[in-house]
């Protein structure tokens, strides 16, 4: 079967478009021929700065006829609609339709069309201009003459105007060839914006700008391999790896890499030539951080160490080229050192200044004093900048410096529970945002956190503190590590609770695919610091303390501004009718005052506070189930143990644990199968409206086996409790055991539906009591099997 080869050469396609942009160009073709009624056996993309490759192999080379019935109206339908469905079958009179019956609609006409196939070389021209025209480029662009506006012409082109193709930047020529291995191949010459589709490619713009004729796949590829063009970006990848490992290995390094920089310069170069630049020893001074992602963001240059260190580097870096010079590289590297020396230049000033004071101190007063901030320390000065400029955090969330007097007071609560320092705590908190100011993470956002450690490493902090300032931004993924100071982990938790409380108090939640916040990301971090460092925590109670201090400081602001109470977002609260009423601020701010104090109240008082607390609750618990089903939980597990009002995460963690461990023992089968079957009975007779005692009457226990199980359950009650309350739930698990083989005595011998009403109503009860049993670990029903 026959081949099809298609390349769109274009200017240059951003490295960061080009992957997914082959994937598109792909899944648009083979789609649009299978839509055709075509076949195929295999299909792969390739992409290279300037060109975008598809390469179908044995592609049927018609499509089947088809044999089409088009239903038609009743045969009493008016003339009007008969002859609209004549046209629409492509028929001349009913004569060539067909009448059908049917027992409802009674009799309606019926036409068989025959559709021949058609040639692929057909649906090939057919289909492309129209995938080429709606690409999915995330920035497109016009360009030619054609681009002009409609109407006008130039060079005899006439302006196209909006017609006119969009593309990620022009494009140049446009391959498509079709044939098998045997046969001669045809070009397929549709043409978009008067560029025609032909054989005719060109190879490297500087090594072999000529036109290249080619067939098939096997053909412009070897082609574009002699054109200096190394069209498999997975094979770039690999020729730069190992090359820049094997240079830096013969000067005496080792190559650092970078997954994410390695595909971005093979998406920049299509005759990769790894080369090795050098600069100052004394620009090894700045940290080893700077240096890399300014000669990375600035070049997109690899940096080495030497062998065997992890944390030092070299003054020597990989650079990539897409030329292979005359001189060897001797002048591309000298271009580069001068740019990166350039660069390190300003890294080495942002560093220095970062380390000096500021020259406003005496305005930053205020500030210091409300975070108990030394002014003599830069870090310090840069924290009391950053409250005093009220660099805003969010419109509706307040500033930078409101955020961590909020992170603050909910970190001072949060220390004792981690089994944290709470000076060390407090300290971390307050200079945990200070290098937000500073010039280095200015330049580079991503070094926020790491600059903070090191600048607190210099200026004496304690070595919990500094490591907090980096570690609370952790983790940024499911695969990063987490914090492991107790300082760390209390900041890192406090600062992820105000962030997801304060977006659900202002209603910014995820939708569907969205979260512009990574609010999932908050919360997942927040349930792995809690169930993998250990942290036993009420969620509710910090939740509803974050909110409530989070209310009155916007409520205190809106009062400060002296704006109109009625209007503020604020109005719907539990305290709109209190900041309308008489009295004044002074009354106003006792009330404050007094609802501050009750913040540590673990009930919701308001409707506003249920549902937040509820929605938030809910939003930790998906969290929860898919980080417990990625270790390998039961999803009917995760529910058995998960209520909704469950906010200690890592006693539910454990609940699972225990149970999952327990119903895969023999005595967990069965105990489960007698389980199942005594709540479905309660069920079945609860639903008829079944009397059922209110508790077990010991009187009305007439046989041994119901006797024998009452006292079996009121046992397991108690040990499964008590088992419970120290949070011992295998323990826990080990006392319903023991009602594994009173269970199954009960049923062999027992029946519920007694005649005796009385009697039955207390042997319901009786179930009513194994289900309770069970519940005080998890709800059985809910498990599968």
């Amino acid at each position: 079967m026959p081949d099809l080869l298609l390349e769109l050469r274009s200017e240059e396609i951003p490295a960061r478009m080009q992957r997914k942009a082959a994937g598109d160009l792909k899944k648009l073709v083979t789609d649009a021929l299978v839509d055709a009624g075509l076949t195929y056996e295999g299909a792969r993309e390739y992409w290279t700065p300037r060109r975008l490759t598809l390469d179908i192999r044995g592609l049927t080379a018609r499509s089947a006829d088809v044999k089409e019935e088009k239903k038609g109206p009743s045969i009493s339908a008016p003339e009007k609609a008969i002859e609209g469905f004549l046209r629409g079958a492509g028929l001349s009179s009913l004569d060539q339709a067909v009448v059908k019956s049917d027992p409802k609609k009674g009799d309606f006409y019926v036409a068989y069309i025959d559709k021949p196939g058609r040639s692929a070389e057909e649906i090939i021209t057919d289909v492309m201009p129209g995938i080429i025209r709606s690409f999915p480029w995330p920035k497109s662009m016009r360009s030619g003459a054609a681009s002009m506006p409609k109407g006008s012409s130039y060079g005899g082109i006439e302006g196209k105007g909006s017609e006119s193709l969009r593309w990620v930047r022009p494009l140049q020529s446009i391959v498509c060839t079709f044939g098998s291995e045997h046969d001669e191949v045809a070009v397929i010459p549709f043409e978009i914006d008067g560029i025609v589709a032909s054989n005719i490619t060109y190879g490297h713009r500087f090594h072999a700008p000529e036109a290249i004729t080619v067939k098939r796949f096997d053909d412009y590829a070897a082609s574009l391999a002699k054109a200096k063009v190394v069209l498999d970006a997975e094979r770039r990848k690999d020729i730069i790896l190992h090359d820049a490992r094997d240079i830096a290995f013969a000067n005496g390094l080792e190559l650092v890499e970078d997954e994410g920089l390695l595909e971005e310069v093979s998406g920049l170069v299509e005759y990769p030539q790894v080369l090795l630049g050098t600069f100052e020893a004394d620009y090894l001074s700045i940290p080893a951080e700077i240096i890399r992602l300014t000669i990375k963001t600035n070049q997109k240059c690899f940096v080495c160490r030497p062998v065997g260190e992890s944390e030092k580097l070299s003054n020597h870096f990989i650079l990539i080229s897409n030329i292979a010079a005359h001189d060897g590289g001797k002048e591309i590297m000298h271009g580069n050192g001068k740019v990166v020396r350039a660069r390190l230049s300003d890294a080495l000033h942002f560093w220095k200044r970062d380390q000096g004071n500021l020259p406003d101190l005496e305005t930053l007063q205020a500030s210091a004093a409300k975070f108990n901030l030394d002014l003599k320390k830069p870090l310090d000065q840069r924290m009391a900048k950053l409250d005093a400029l009220n660099v805003t955090f969010h419109a509706k969330l307040g500033s930078q410096g409101e955020r961590v007097a909020r992170i603050r007071a909910l970190a001072k609560v949060l220390a004792p529970i981690v089994g944290a320092d709470e000076a060390l705590v407090d300290r971390a908190v307050v200079l945990a945002k200070a290098d937000l100011r500073t010039e280095a993470v200015g330049e580079f956002p991503e070094l926020q956190g790491l600059m903070g450690r090191k600048y607190a490493t210099l200026q004496g902090e304690h070595e919990s503190v500094a490591a907090a300032i980096e570690d609370h931004y952790k983790p940024q993924g499911p695969s990063d590590r987490l914090p492991s100071d107790k300082v760390a982990i209390t900041v890192a938790l406090a600062d992820k609770l105000d962030t997801l409380v304060g977006f659900w108090a202002i209603d910014e939640k995820p939708t569907g695919s969205k979260d512009p916040f990574a609010l999932r990301r908050a919360a997942l971090g927040v349930v792995r610091i809690l169930l993998e460092k250990g942290v036993p925590i009420q969620l509710s109670k910090l939740i509803l303390r974050s909110y409530r201090v989070a209310l009155v400081e916007r409520i205190r602001k809106v009062m400060n501004a002296k704006l109109d109470l009625s209007t503020a977002e604020i109005a719907r609260s539990k305290f709109a009718h209190l900041l309308s009423a008489a009295g004044g601020e002074e009354r106003i701010e006792k009330i404050l005052a007094e609802y501050a104090r009750k913040a540590e109240s673990v009930d919701p008082a308001e409707d506003d506070e249920v549902t937040v607390l509820s929605d938030l609750l809910s939003f930790f618990h998906d969290r929860l189930k898919v980080y417990l089903r990625d270790q390998g939980a039961r999803h009917d597990i995760i529910d058995a143990v998960l209520t909704p009002e469950a906010d200690d995460l890592l006693m539910v963690a454990r609940r699972a644990e225990a149970l999952t461990a327990f119903i895969t023992s023999e005595d967990g089968k069965n105990l489960l199968a007698g389980t199942k079957r005594a709540t479905q009975l309660l069920a079945a007779e609860e639903k008829k409206g079944t009397v059922v005692a209110d508790g077990v009457s010991e009187a009305l226990l007439k046989l041994d086996a119901e006797k024998a199980l009452f006292a079996a359950v009121t046992e397991a009650i108690k040990a499964a409790s008590e088992a419970v309350a120290k949070e011992d739930f295998r323990s826990a698990m080990q006392a319903l055991s023991t009602l594994r083989a009173p269970v199954d005595k009960f049923f062999e011998d027992v029946l519920v539906n007694d005649e005796d009403a009385a009697i039955r109503a207390n042997r319901l009860a009786l179930l009513k009591a194994i289900r309770e049993a069970t519940a005080t670990v998890a709800d059985f029903s809910k498990i599968a099997g």
